[in-house]
């Protein structure tokens, strides 16, 4: 562990079985459909590409950005679009890949974007749910774990960009970013 860290939440190992656990699931609920995993960029990168090779049936998959903290440790509210999908998402069953829903607030901008485009369906899928923090009703269709309120890093996650080649889950020490 590094000394930066505080304490893991979850190992690697956790985090595969996990995200196997949730491929199947999906591979499960959307046999025979037309699905497109969006992934929220740029956190999500990692737990996308694993989930993917965890779903048994055909999947596309697409990236979007979008930004509510920039170098901050909490979300500002304001939520910017830096980078829209390629693909045409109209009577596609689309499945947002993120990484964590804390306030619900960027989640909950990006998901009125998508629903304007006419998709199948719309849902989605949180490696980490920090429940604690919540400003409105967003709920991840599939989740991975439920995490306190803490600064999480690793495995995608960031903090100022650094920490995300991390292979676990950790809580980062609380001076590193105050």
């Amino acid at each position: 562990m590094r000394e930066d860290i505080e304490k893991i939440l979850f190992t690697a190992e956790q985090i595969a079985e996990r995200v196997h656990e949730i491929g199947k699931q999906i591979s499960i609920d959307y046999a025979g459909k037309d699905l497109l995993l969006i992934c929220v960029l740029r956190g999500s990168v990692l737990f996308t590409a694993d989930l993917m090779r965890s779903i048994t049936i055909p999947v596309k998959m697409d990236s979007i950005a979008v930004s509510s903290y920039g170098n901050a440790t909490s979300s500002s509210g304001a939520v910017r679009l830096l980078k829209d999908l390629d693909e045409n998402i109209e009577g596609v069953h689309i499945l947002i890949i993120e990484d964590i829903v804390d306030t619900g607030l960027t989640l909950d901008y990006l998901i009125s974007i998508l629903e304007q485009r006419d998709p199948a369906s719309v849902k989605l899928c949180a490696l980490l749910d920090k429940v604690e923090r919540r400003l409105n009703d967003i709920k991840p269709d599939y989740c991975g774990f439920v995490v306190p309120n803490e600064f999480v890093v690793g495995y995608g996650m960031d903090y100022a960009e650094h920490y995300r080649q991390i292979p676990y889950i950790g809580v980062l020490k609380a001076e590193i970013y105050k």
